[in-house]
């Protein structure tokens, strides 16, 4: 079930919330992650968001190219 949490200040933190609302179910084993969220990581050019399922370890990954 999709739940609503903070909106962010900055485009990415908004992008990560749409991911914890709508993206926490593992296409590997089905497990709904109501706790989690996904992780974001930056070095400037590209963002790595990562969410590890709690339930089986599979890792996902959705990755952004910034451009300048």
């Amino acid at each position: 079930m999709a739940h609503k949490r903070g909106s962010g200040s900055t485009p990415l933190d908004r992008l990560t919330s749409h991911y914890d609302d709508v993206d926490l179910r593992c296409p590997s084993c089905g497990y709904e992650d109501d706790e989690g969220g996904w992780k974001a990581e930056t070095n400037g050019d590209t963002v790595l968001y990562r969410h590890i399922c709690p339930s089986c370890g599979s890792i996902r990954k959705r990755t952004l190219k910034l451009r300048s």
